[in-house]
């Protein structure tokens, strides 16, 4: 057996040009067939559409028996803004319901008669009691809907105020580094300061720079080596010098106390 989708508008439909009454339409859809339900709270009307009528329509209008289905259930299910829906007389108690639409810029209307029910109180009861039970359904989908709301707001200010307290603390740790880090850098600055102050003080009291007085030293040293090996190899000239003089001069000595008788 197919299975069966029911649908319920409040449908209002145009009398005349100025006037406008409502219905309530159900309809019971299957899968080559359909039925409708309809009430104005008074009157009641029924329109079986068979499958062998469904298919026949389907294919005057060049459409497949489910895409003809699928169009009436959407215009009969919500009613569609733009489309012009009537309810209208057609003799002996019997009416007949239509309503247009627009296919590939052509205007089309689609219409079926619908017989009074054989129950006026029966169809019009059902038709109450389907959407007494939808809106029950509906509103027990309202309260789960809130409840479940009302958590996930609950968790999301949880969520909140722990990303309020990470951020706090973040920012508590970043300032504890930043200062930790200045401090150090600010020792560095000053030790810095104070070896720069030292090294021009010593420039200042010296004249020259640690390095100069480094270079000047060294050439000092290899001055002094220098005048030391020169002063050694005068001396020992002179020595020399010496020697041979005061040997002559003995000896000249000695040759006069010779010549003397």
């Amino acid at each position: 057996m197919d299975s069966a989708r029911y649908t319920c508008l409040r449908l209002e439909v145009q009398e005349s040009e100025r006037e406008k009454e409502v219905i309530f339409v159900k309809g019971t859809w299957f899968a080559t067939h359909f039925k409708l339900s309809i009430t104005d709270g008074l009157h009641a009307w029924t329109c079986i559409a068979p499958e062998s009528e469904v298919s026949e329509r389907a294919e005057q209008w060049d459409q497949a028996v489910s895409e003809y289905l699928e169009t009436a259930e959407r215009y009969l299910g919500f009613q569609q803004p733009g489309s012009v829906y009537r309810f209208v007389d057609a003799g002996d108690g019997h009416r007949r319901l239509s309503w247009t639409f627009e296919k590939q810029g052509t205007k089309l209307e689609w219409r079926w008669k619908c017989q009074p029910s054989s129950n006026n109180k029966q169809t019009t009861v059902e038709i109450l009691d389907f959407l007494m039970d939808a809106n029950i359904r509906l509103s027990e989908e309202v309260v789960r809907k809130t409840q479940s709301f009302e958590r996930l707001k609950v968790e999301a200010e949880k969520c909140l105020t722990q990303s309020e307290k990470l951020k706090t603390e973040k920012a508590e740790f970043e300032s504890a580094v930043y200062a930790k880090f200045v401090a150090v850098l600010n020792s560095k600055k000053a030790k810095l300061r104070e070896l720069r102050d030292r090294l021009q003080k010593q420039e200042i009291t010296t004249g020259k720079t640690p390095e100069e007085e480094d270079d000047s030293t060294d050439k000092t040293e290899s001055y002094h080596e220098g005048s030391d090996d020169g002063e050694s190899k005068e001396a020992q000239a002179e020595n020399l010098a010496g020697t041979s003089s005061s040997v002559s001069t003995s000896k000249l000595k000695g040759q006069k106390r010779k010549a003397r008788p």
